[in-house]
């Protein structure tokens, strides 16, 4: 994809998630590489509404800032999903109210955040892990993710908000899209004692799906 439409599909889908309550205000930030290796990223204290295909922040293949606006402050969050999965092309980070409101509920599995309620959530995002609270734009929340070792394609940063990497930056709206509707689900269904996914279940869409489970 030319530097020109990649940029235009960032703003586009971005848009997209704001005008649908995904996240609000100057709230989020993504990031996708570039076919000569780059990186765009969104700006900081921009609104996902209102993002300027021109003002994009970009990085060259040797990670220097070149053009643009001044990056998020979630770089290093950002940063760590890239260095750690070779497969992430794009990384996306909201702060969607469901997701937000299921972190700060107790007795959440922090290994395995979204419950096994329906097959979507498993087959785009693999088990979410929830991170403990870290304050916005704290290294501390790269070194989280790094400790994970590349073995998961989402977390959950408690309090804060969801981050999903994915292959490309469609892949990872979509993905992240899931998360936020498998913690509605769970929210409504919390306290009914709903009837989830059998294990085995899971593990039959782990292995047609080729889903990264076990770790």
């Amino acid at each position: 994809m030319s530097d020109s439409k990649l940029r235009e599909q960032m703003c586009l889908l971005a848009k997209s998630l704001y005008d649908r309550g995904l996240t609000s205000g100057s709230t989020g930030n993504l990031s996708s590489r570039t076919a000569d290796g780059g990186l765009l990223v969104s700006p900081t204290g921009t609104s996902f509404g209102r993002l300027d295909p021109a003002t994009l922040s970009y990085f060259n293949a040797q990670g220097l800032l070149v053009s643009g606006d001044k990056p998020t402050k979630e770089m290093p969050l950002h940063s760590a999903f890239y260095d750690t999965r070779s497969t992430a092309g794009a990384v996306v980070h909201l702060h969607s109210c469901h997701s937000v409101a299921l972190s700060m509920m107790p007795e959440v599995d922090e290994d395995n955040f979204i419950p096994p309620l329906t097959p979507y959530p498993i087959m785009k995002l693999g088990k979410v892990k929830l991170l403990p609270y870290i304050m916005p734009g704290d290294p501390a929340m790269g070194e989280a993710v790094r400790g994970l070792a590349g073995k998961r394609s989402a977390v959950m940063l408690a309090n804060h908000g969801p981050v999903v990497a994915s292959k490309d930056i469609e892949a990872a709206c979509n993905a992240i899209e899931e998360l936020e509707e498998g913690a509605k689900l769970a929210l409504m269904t919390r306290g009914h004692h709903p009837v989830g996914l059998s294990d085995e279940h899971v593990q039959a869409l782990v292995t047609q799906f080729n889903v990264q489970w076990e770790a």
